[in-house]
């Protein structure tokens, strides 16, 4: 099988990671791609979408597996493109991918659907958005658009929201779009990734990620700074209600909205007093929690995927480890502000178990590994119980140093 994977971050690391390690013999290639991912998967040099369809068609690849969300909606859309030159694609339609593209879309989809979610209101400037405030405190505000994570903000009082208000509606940080004034729900978050296949779906190993910068979930936001995933990490019962309440209605909704979907869903939700709601989809696997699920999928995910892009569901080519999966990020210096490149990465040869996966990092003119962005990298250990996965990644990422690494040291711990 010939497959190709769109991305360049710890997330397709990990999604090539486990196509690599699929028993189906594959040949593997990336785009853009990286150092780290180009020791498991061919680069592929071409200018754009367009040239990277043809040479998808002159390579005759069997699989385009979408990893990275700005190209499902870059131009005509990745899955479109390929359909177009008949080339499965384990990835939705730009149309579809319109979920994560737009949070207002996602949200008028979520209310048409009654799906549980938190109120909002669309704000095309300032003066609506402070109108739709209304002086109520914690409010989130939201980006409309793609912004890699980091178009979100928890404001707990006018100052802040001033601030985030400024940024997106008069800096225009993330370029032009609207803004969602958003209800702030409260409780615990989870992240559910489902693979959909038309009306069917497979619900994957549930997981927790820590977006901000400082323990105790202080500082600013970030694209992850970790995570956990178990199937222990919510019940059976609980499962089953999300299930019914918002996975199987946003599948219904999908087909009842004419919206083509293959490929991976994320649903952000907040354990709320009044039950699940939902926060956000994200039409691609979440990072980092890629990086925790992964470890814990067995069976052939290769031959999953391509069955599932081609409209059939194989449940029984995948299983899923019962333990738990501990992700931590190492960060660069001035992150998430900035980032620094070019620090040497030391240690990272005495891992002796864990999973490391590279999300900003580059091999320098001396053969070693450097910075390069701002997560730069990922160490993933494994356990039966919680506690022992999270020491065991501590124990290994404490071993991996360079300047001005920046790292949490609750992840796992915090909110159990």
């Amino acid at each position: 099988m010939k497959i190709l994977v769109v991305g360049k971050g710890g997330r397709e690391h990990a999604l090539i990671t486990a196509l690599d390690e699929s028993p189906v013999e594959s040949d593997i290639y990336c785009f853009p791609g990286s150092d780290a991912i180009s020791t498991l998967a061919q680069s592929v040099e071409v200018d754009g979408l367009h040239s990277l369809i043809d040479w998808m068609s002159l390579n005759k690849i069997d699989l385009c597996v979408a990893g990275e969300e700005s190209y499902l909606v870059k131009d005509e859309g990745l899955a479109n493109l390929c359909e177009r030159a008949g080339i499965p694609c384990w990835g939705p339609h730009k149309q579809s991918a319109q979920l994560e593209a737009s949070k207002e879309f996602a949200k008028e989809f979520m209310f048409k659907h009654d799906i549980p979610t938190g109120a909002a209101t669309g704000c095309a400037d300032i003066d609506e958005a402070r109108a739709a405030i209304n002086g109520i405190y914690p409010t989130v505000l939201k980006f409309d658009g793609l912004a890699a994570g980091k178009g979100v903000a928890v404001c707990e009082d006018e100052a802040s929201a001033e601030e985030f208000l400024n940024e997106v509606l008069v800096e225009r940080k993330f370029g032009e779009g609207r803004l969602l004034v958003e209800e702030c729900l409260t409780g615990p978050e989870v992240s559910i990734f489902a693979a959909v296949c038309d009306e069917q779906y497979l619900v994957f190993t549930p997981a927790r990620d820590y977006k901000r910068i400082g323990d105790n979930d202080e500082g600013p936001n970030t694209g992850g700074m970790g995570a956990v995933a178990s199937r222990q990490l919510i019940d059976t019962d609980t499962l089953a209600l999300i299930e019914k309440t918002i996975v199987q209605p946003t599948v219904d909704g999908l087909i009842k909205d004419g919206l083509p979907y293959r490929g991976y869903l994320y649903f952000g939700l907040m354990m709320t007093p009044e039950g699940p709601k939902i926060i956000e989809y994200n039409c691609r696997f979440g990072d980092p929690e890629c990086q925790a699920v992964m470890p814990l999928v067995n069976g052939d995910i290769a031959s999953f995927c391509l069955a599932a892009a081609k409209g059939e569901m194989k449940s029984d080519y995948l299983s899923f480890d019962e333990g738990w999966s501990v992700c931590l990020i190492l960060a660069s210096a001035g992150y998430p502000a900035t980032s620094h490149n070019g620090d040497v990465i030391s240690g990272l040869d005495d891992l002796s178990n864990a999973r490391v996966y590279h999300a900003g990092t580059r091999l320098n003119d001396s053969g070693n590994w450097e910075t390069n962005g701002g997560r730069v990298l990922a160490v993933v250990a494994g356990g039966e119980d919680r506690l022992t996965a999270v020491d065991t990644a501590y124990e290994e990422l404490n071993k991996v140093s360079f300047d001005g690494a920046q790292k949490r040291t609750d992840i796992g711990r915090m909110h159990f």
